[in-house]
């Protein structure tokens, strides 16, 4: 089940447009599944412009729905069975909603790009699409965003972490990732020695120069974080223990104790589930907590929001609030606390 040329050229124009590394890799993945799915659903390769109809089909194929016998989708079994036999699919059974909204977006991208007829846009597929998010959301069947790593179970981890060379890394890694506002795993696995100035003994700036929300590489203010303080203690003893100079800051630790090559994303976000294990913590993050918990603390310490956003690179307040994750010690949960105390509420008069 290949890619047809006129797919193929879709994945080039998508590569020119610059985006990450992880962008890019969803991108092909997502539209080598619509190929593989084309092709078993109609026999035949997938060509653009597609009808509107085709993609109703990919929405009912692969979104739950309430029926009179329970919970449905329309996915021949055969054809799951194809799909997940060839690695198109990791596990049979619907997509999550996040993923099929994806799929359906990558595939309107193309349809862009293309300059031709975009099915996506046509009235019934976007009713189709809206209606599929409220029926998820009355079940309570959305995808719930991971609980924010916030100061209190950071630093639980970070007490797992002894002075092996693994245990020096494990902790750098995550008081930098956490402290210089919840770096991306890709940011974490991607941080090289260049980017890192050294002002002193345990204090560092690192240089982000490319970031999601800095895709063009422009040098603003916000570039630079510093690391300091414990993040920057941490920093040094495992650079100067792994004796690292050049290339990648956070690498391999193998078997025997050496330093082997640079982590991939999936290895950071390994680091952090095994540290939040060890810690004895539910099993509730990930490494994009990171980035929540360090919104969610700073809220919480009040520090100012256009502070917190020079630390997280966001320009948009709606997106930095994005990932603040309410908890049980805001006060405006305790509104009525605060008014007994000036005066106490009285019992009502009886008659």
């Amino acid at each position: 089940m290949g890619l047809s040329t006129v797919t193929v050229r879709a994945v080039d124009e998508l590569l020119r447009e610059g985006d990450s590394a992880n962008t890019l890799a969803s991108y092909r993945s997502a539209l080598r599944y619509w190929a593989a799915w084309f092709r078993l659903r109609y026999g035949q390769d997938l060509r653009l412009p597609v009808a509107p109809g085709v993609v109703l089909q990919f929405v009912v194929d692969h979104a739950q729905r309430s029926s009179a016998s329970g919970l449905a989708h329309e996915l021949p079994p055969a054809m799951d069975e194809a799909l997940v036999k060839a690695r198109f699919k990791g596990k049979p059974g619907p997509m999550a909603l996040n993923t099929l909204v994806h799929r359906i977006a990558v595939l309107s991208k193309a349809h862009r790009l293309k300059g031709v007829e975009n099915p996506c846009e046509s009235p019934q597929v976007r009713e189709l699409l809206s209606k599929t998010r409220r029926a998820y959301g009355k079940r309570g069947a959305l995808t719930q965003k991971k609980d924010a790593l916030t100061r209190e179970p950071l630093l639980a981890m970070l007490q797992t972490c002894d002075d092996s060379l693994k245990g020096l890394r494990d902790r750098a890694l995550l008081l930098f990732a956490w402290s210089t506002g919840g770096r991306r795993r890709s940011e974490v696995a991607s941080a090289q020695m260049h980017q890192l100035r050294r002002n002193g003994p345990g204090s560092y700036t690192f240089v982000l120069a490319y970031s999601k929300t800095n895709q063009a590489g422009l040098d603003r203010p916000e570039n630079y974080k510093p690391v300091e303080g414990s993040a920057g203690a941490a920093l040094q003893a495992w650079l100067a223990a792994a004796a690292i100079e050049a290339g990648p800051i956070f690498r391999q630790v193998k078997k025997g104790g050496s330093v082997g090559g640079g982590l991939s994303p999936s290895a950071v976000r390994d680091i952090v589930r095994a540290r939040a294990r060890l810690a004895g913590l539910p099993d509730v993050f990930s490494a994009h907590s990171l980035r929540s918990g360090f919104v969610t603390e700073a809220a919480q310490q009040k520090i100012p929001l256009p502070e917190t956003m020079a630390m997280t690179g966001h320009r948009s307040v709606a997106s930095v609030l994005g990932y603040f994750r309410a908890s049980g010690s805001s006060r405006a949960a305790t509104l009525l606390d605060g008014a007994e105390a000036e005066q106490p509420l009285q019992p009502p008069k009886s008659g």
